[in-house]
């Protein structure tokens, strides 16, 4: 009996001991796991910080930056829900204890209102804010001394709203089997985009305070899109310097405008935040804080930021600016961005991704999606440079394009293309192909860049080929120049034009060497016959080419021909110094009734002359602290300042004898030009400018102010002022232009959906004409003529102030100007109403 006991006793220990060995595999069996993606439907970007739950339990999880989630559970639901601020809600089913993928695809939500709760006592938000704003000096990478860092950069730009109008059109009909092939890639949920470049750069970046100087070197780079050959510009434009965006500033600037940061230190004034959640981001205890723009209409964003409980530092950020705000053409801008605390305490980022989404400027045509994602990493803190280190802001390496196989850049990105970013390189190579698409991007190069490109030759400026005016009749003008494909080192140019009016040939014939990229340093010498206007500075309009040619057009007031030879050297010294030397021969022949006396001290034996000719010498300095470059082939385009102004001190000496030249003189120029920022009264832009000319001479060599006898505004004009209806020979003035953007319109009910932007502008000048210039002055040609009438200032400065609407209709700019002075000279208006068109964001 005992051993029967003990018998039943050892099995049931047995079937217990197996019992609970299995167990763990049991419930392993059981555990379902779920991984996946989560993607905007619209530009098939990755959604991250999104909240993932089995709806009625606790289990779920948060994407990470690049939208992809995991979850896994012995007690799932049979339903996974998504969710994420300004979108609509996803479901999808579960398949309990299986390892799965489910994707999700979520789209904005259209009605995105958020409900704004008042409650008694302090917003428990605000205390965090001002711990934020508190620790700023402390968080903010700023404050370092130097750091470097590693960076990937990705940029994708497609057509979006491919709508069946737009797909109907002749042109895209013939690119349906690329269309064919974006509908399989967007997915079920998602909305089909056409990808037109692609491009990728791995670069060092280097920065470093006091001064405040910022290098990036691209080692590697990849560009394929639509109408791209060199890809030089592209590769500057793309690398993560034009990516980097630092909310601890007050102002982040995006599309050449100003958005408020929710870290400002006035974030009182322009946003409302709400305390909605406490987790652990990547280990540290965060708070969530949603906030909106107290009004839609400022450039101001919306969005959720998650800050850290300990040293209240930046640790994430989504930031997103609607169709709301006072943007053109803009539909969204979206900025995620993650950061990690650098080994003094400092928070620096390690991922950046932008969104600008450009919606359709007519119901014919699509929109554009331009994406851009950065990836950041080996941090070196604090190893500041020489000075000298910094000279350039960007420089590509001389191999930069030439390692572009798969293979290569396999090993060097820091995250795998997804299979739809590969997709999209076969889709540009496929559209590359296609006749149809090449023809049109030639036509929109040309209409962009005024020169269509053969070989090693580019055939324009083509704005120059035609023109209509009193003395020329119609004018034709052919050009060329070359392009890198010819030389990185020599650039020649031609025009040849004549008119069948005046019957004369003109030309222009350049050259101009390239000694030095890394300090630009140039040598152009130059040879003209040309039909002028008094008053327009050819040199200074010499990149100009809308405005060389059409003041080309219509009735010439003060013409003349001229012959010109001159050779200019220019070299960058350091950052922001150039020196430049210039030598000019010219001659003057008026086509007007024009002339001046030789011996001004003795008119009655004086003779009476038209024409003369001149030799003169300049000297320039120029310095540009903090202005920034691009190198596009055999070009250096300025991108202009950022904080300090541009100075520039000209000293013109001319040389009688010289080249049989008829004059000796002087002249000594300072100008001015400041971007001012005011925060939320906009921006304003000053340009000062002096002259002082210590020596008699003809008054086409004395500064003519030129005015404006058209509706048309002109920023370059005196509105109010007549055609040559003052001169000196020396002078100070000051142009103010301030653009308000959606400054106090943007609060009045009726008139913030229309998006008008306030503006204001000031015009003056003080000057004279000595007694010895206006001695000068013939009142008869030697033909007995007499000539047109020259007007100089008397005690007071010549005043013009104006005030204005842009953005009516998007392009169009209406400019009130008050005359303020002078006003009781005869046909003077005190008043004027003029127009002008832009196109800007």
């Amino acid at each position: 009996m005992r051993r029967d006991v003990a018998h039943v006793f050892f099995r049931t220990r047995l079937v217990m001991a197996m019992l609970l060995c299995g167990l763990p595999a049991f419930l392993w069996a059981q555990e379902t796991v779920i991984k996946g993606k989560v993607t905007d439907a619209n530009s098939g970007d990755p959604i991250p910080f999104a909240n993932l739950i089995f709806p009625g339990t606790s289990t779920g999880a948060t994407t990470d930056f690049d939208g992809n989630y995991e979850i896994r559970t012995t007690h799932p639901g049979d339903t996974l829900v998504v969710s994420y601020i300004g979108y609509l809600s996803r479901r999808k089913a579960v398949v309990k204890g299986k390892t799965q993928t489910i994707h999700f695809q979520i789209r904005e939500d259209a009605q995105n209102l958020q409900e704004v709760v008042v409650l008694s006592g302090e917003n428990p938000a605000f205390a965090i804010m001002r711990n934020v704003v508190k620790n700023k000096s402390r968080n903010d990478k700023r404050r370092l001394v130097a750091y470097e860092y590693d960076t990937y950069t990705k940029v994708e730009i497609d057509v979006d709203n491919l709508t069946d109008k737009f797909r109907k059109r002749k042109v895209v009909q013939k690119i349906t089997q690329v269309l064919d092939s974006i509908e399989r890639i967007a997915g079920e949920d998602g909305k089909p985009i056409l990808p037109i470049l692609i491009t990728e750069s791995v670069s060092k970046v280097y920065y470093r305070d006091k001064p405040t100087l910022r290098y990036e070197h691209i080692l590697n780079s990849k560009v394929n899109g639509l109408g791209v050959e060199d890809g030089s510009t592209i590769t500057q434009l793309v690398g993560s310097s034009f990516q980097e965006y630092n909310f601890y500033q007050n102002w982040v600037n995006i599309v050449t405008k100003d958005f408020v940061s929710p870290l400002a230190d006035g974030w009182r004034l322009y946003y409302d935040f709400d305390l909605v959640d406490s987790l652990y981001v990547d280990g540290q205890f965060c708070y969530r804080l949603d906030f909106t723009p107290r009004s839609p209409q400022d450039l101001a964003f919306t969005g959720s930021i998650w800050i850290t409980k300990e040293g209240y530092a930046l640790k994430q950020i989504d930031a997103a600016v609607g169709k709301q705000a006072n943007l053109n053409f803009v539909e969204k801008i979206k900025i995620q961005q993650e950061l990690e605390p650098a080994e003094d305490g400092a928070w620096l980022p390690v991922k950046n991704r932008v969104l600008i989404d450009v919606g359709e400027m007519t119901s014919n045509s699509a929109g554009m999606l331009a994406k851009f994602y950065t990836s950041n990493k080996n941090f070196v803190i604090n190893k500041p440079h020489d000075v000298s280190f910094y000279q350039l802001p960007i420089t590509m390496a001389e191999d930069v394009r030439m390692h572009e196989a798969e293979v290569f850049w396999d090993s060097i990105r820091h995250e795998p293309l997804s299979a739809t970013e590969k997709n999209v390189y076969k889709m540009i190579d496929t559209l590359q192909a296609i006749p149809v698409v090449r023809t049109y991007t030639d036509l929109i190069k040309i209409f962009i860049n005024g020169y269509y490109k053969v070989g090693k030759v580019d055939i324009g400026p083509y704005i120059s080929i035609f023109s209509y005016n009193n003395i020329e009749g119609v004018r034709l003008q052919p050009g060329f120049r070359t392009n890198i494909a010819f030389s990185d080192k020599w650039v020649f140019g031609a025009q040849l034009g004549y008119g069948f009016g005046d019957q004369r040939v003109k030309y222009t014939v350049s050259a101009q060497n390239i000694m030095s990229r890394r300090r630009w340093t140039t040598l152009t010498l130059s040879a003209r016959s040309d039909l002028g206007r008094v008053g327009i500075d050819a040199e200074a309009a010499a990149d100009n080419y809308l405005l060389l040619a059409s003041q080309r057009f219509g009735y010439f007031r003060r013409g003349y021909y001229t012959n010109e030879v001159r050779a200019d050297f220019k070299r960058e010294l350091f950052k922001g110094f150039t020196q430049r030397m210039a030598f000019r021969y010219f001659t003057f022949e008026p086509t007007y009734d024009f002339a001046y006396y030789d011996q001004p001290d003795d008119i009655a034996t004086s003779t009476v002359s038209q024409d003369f000719q001149s030799a003169e010498v300049t000297v320039e300095t120029r310095y540009a602290r903090d202005e920034m470059f691009l190198q596009s082939d055999n070009d250096r385009i300025s991108l202009g300042t950022t904080r300090w102004p541009i100075i520039t001190l000209r000293y013109t000496r001319g040389f009688k004898g010289l080249a049989n030249s008829d004059f000796d003189y002087d002249k000594l120029r300072l100008s001015l030009f400041k971007r001012i920022r005011f925060g939320p009264l906009g921006e304003a832009f000053v340009d000062v400018m002096g002259e002082y000319i210590f020596t008699p001479l003809p008054y086409p060599l004395l500064g003519l102010h030129l005015g404006n006898q058209t509706p048309l505004y002109s920023a370059i004009t005196y509105n109010l002022m007549n055609y040559g209806e003052f001169i000196s020979d020396r002078y100070v003035t000051l142009r103010y232009r301030h653009y308000f953007e959606g400054f106090l319109l943007n609060r009045v009910p009726l008139l913030r959906k229309l998006k008008w932007r306030l503006l204001g502008t000031a015009n003056v000048i003080y000057g004279g004409l000595s007694e010895a210039n206006r001695a000068l002055l013939a009142p008869n040609t030697p033909t007995g003529e007499p000539t047109l009438p020259v007007g100089y200032f008397g005690n007071e400065p010549y005043v013009e102030l104006g005030y204005g609407v842009e953005n009516i209709f998007r392009f169009l700019r209406i400019d009130f100007v008050h005359r303020v002075t002078y006003l009781d000279r005869p046909d003077v208006h005190n008043f004027g109403v003029l127009f002008s068109f832009q196109f800007q964001l």
